[in-house]
């Protein structure tokens, strides 16, 4: 009896020794930050120093430079982000569509493991977050000033509304380090801190007005002069569709563009890009200053607590923006602006500072790697991977050498058409199928079918083909130059591979199937 008494007591130990050896985990994201708006990407953007806070996380943890969404789009891409699945597995295609509560995947493996859970600041996944221990999320996009939050215990869902005052990105800042020192610290949190900003239409805190007043923001070549970019599925035939697909910094989109949006007087040509880009960048970048901002003082305050060293921050956007590349503005295009997402994590007792890696990772990776580094292991009912090796300085076995992407949202808000494609490191393929995923049969109930022109109408069908090594801002489509025809061969044939492996295909759709079908050979 002694002796089993002895034993018992020593795996107790053991077991206690192990929950404290769990590191705390703060996954925090920007909605629409893209990585080109961080000053440790580099770029344009990064002599403004818009991101102090973000570029010392980065000198001391790890940057990663190839991560991507499989679809960019904020409802989508959180739900990859939570059930490591892709969108057809998982459910959620566009922005209407809700997470079934059940695929709540991530806090639930989460706190099987022990921990405690919660979500702050936006959620946009229709349904109540009921996998979390506490939550305090937005309703919906939620306000910039003066914020609603449906609160876990303040009632039934979703009457349990609360109000708050002051700017989205302070108040989501102290609700975070509110809960933080309220926990029971005998055992490990997770927490997943949502920001609204910088997501359009831009409200800063007025302390910021001044921020910029005075700089002229570096502009993308792409803004002005594109020749040989884009297809007749982003354009048109010799250019017929330029003033309706894809909403504009300059005057040319004739529903949406910032010079009617933003510009107090309106331009044309030229200068109305210049005055349109200038005034989205300023508004966009004060509100990326709150946000670095805020994360300063939340990381002051994990250092001054004694959290800092075995808490790992996971700092990412739910996908990229256009800041003005090819006159575009907004997300859901599979161009790299767009789809790729900054990824950068802390996690001293484990990463080497400074780290950069360019493992291509995307959104449903997120989901098995926090699994692994709270002490357990990936699901199989995800299709993401962990890249926990990566962070503790080895090699990943078989990885991925492309990533898949796919829009579904044709024409809704910003006039982008549909569309899927891959990208690998060096390259990238598209295929603009240009079709609504719903029948038109349906359009009559839909509602967006009545607030935009054209859903129900088929854009033209294309190929894209970029050399990202030699063309990194996309601006020469190379589909037709016989000098690719055999990488755009095998592109295609990855593309196809994995669109059956991640149940991607379009048995569902057979009027979109009849296209890929048709066309894939062009």
């Amino acid at each position: 009896m002694r002796s089993t008494l002895i034993v018992l007591a020593i795996a107790a130990m053991l077991q206690s020794a192990s929950a404290q050896r769990q590191p705390n985990i703060i996954f925090i994201m920007s909605d629409d930050h893209a990585a080109h708006a961080i000053g440790a990407y580099g770029g344009r953007l990064s002599e403004l120093n818009p991101t102090p806070n973000l570029d010392r996380l980065a000198a001391g943890g790890i940057r990663f430079e190839n991560v991507f969404c499989n679809n960019s789009i904020c409802t989508p891409s959180r739900a990859s982000i939570i059930t490591g699945q892709y969108p057809q597995t998982n459910g959620v295609l566009d922005l209407d569509i809700p997470l079934d509560p059940e695929k709540q995947y991530l806090p639930k493996e989460m706190r099987r493991l022990g921990y405690s859970t919660a979500v702050i600041g936006k959620w946009h996944l229709h349904t109540e977050p009921v996998a979390f221990d506490y939550y305090k999320v937005l309703p919906g996009q939620g306000k910039y000033f003066d914020p609603d939050f449906h609160e876990k215990g303040k009632g039934p869902w979703p009457n349990n509304r609360v109000s708050s005052k002051g700017h989205s990105s302070d108040v989501i800042t102290d609700l975070a380090i509110e809960y933080i020192d309220g926990l029971d610290k005998s055992k490990p949190f997770f927490l997943m801190h949502h920001y609204k900003g910088p997501h359009d239409m831009f409200e800063h805190a007025p302390r910021y007005e001044d921020y910029l007043a005075k700089t002229e923001i570096p502009e993308p070549s792409s803004l002005y002069y594109q020749p040989n970019w884009g297809s007749i599925g982003t354009r048109g035939k010799d250019g017929a569709l330029e003033s309706y697909i894809g909403t504009s910094i300059s005057d040319r989109h004739q529903y949406r563009n910032y010079n009617d949006m933003l510009l107090e007087s309106k331009f044309a040509g030229p200068e109305s890009a210049h005055r349109g880009y200038q005034k989205y960048l300023k508004a966009y970048l004060r509100c990326v200053k709150g946000v670095d901002d805020n994360l300063g003082r939340l990381f002051d305050h994990l250092k001054s607590h004694g959290l800092w060293e075995n808490t790992v921050i996971i700092y990412t956007g739910d996908q990229g923006m256009m800041l003005g590349e090819h006159d575009l503005q907004d997300k859901r295009w599979m161009y790299d602006e767009s789809m790729r997402m900054p990824l950068i994590i802390h996690c001293p007792q484990m990463i080497r500072g400074g780290t950069v890696s360019d493992l291509l990772i995307n959104n449903t990776d997120f989901a098995p790697t926090m699994i692994e580094l709270a002490g357990g292991q990936s699901p199989g009912y995800m299709q993401g991977r962990s890249f926990v090796n990566t962070l503790r300085g080895r090699e990943e076995s078989g990885w991925r050498t492309g990533t898949y992407y796919r829009y579904w949202m044709h024409i809704i808000h910003h006039y982008v058409p549909a569309h899927f494609g891959i990208r690998s490191k060096d390259h990238k393929l598209i295929f603009y199928y240009g079709k609504h995923y719903l029948p038109e049969s349906d359009f009559g109930k839909y509602y967006w079918a009545t607030q935009y022109h054209g859903i129900a109408d088929a854009t033209p069908v294309a190929w894209e083909f970029y050399d990202l090594k030699n063309d990194p801002h996309e601006l020469d489509n190379r589909y037709n130059d016989p000098a690719y025809q055999e990488v755009i061969q095998e592109l295609k044939n990855e593309l196809r591979k994995q669109r059956a492996e991640l149940n991607e295909t379009d048995t569902a759709y057979p009027e979109i199937q009849a296209i890929v079908d048709r066309h894939w050979d062009d």
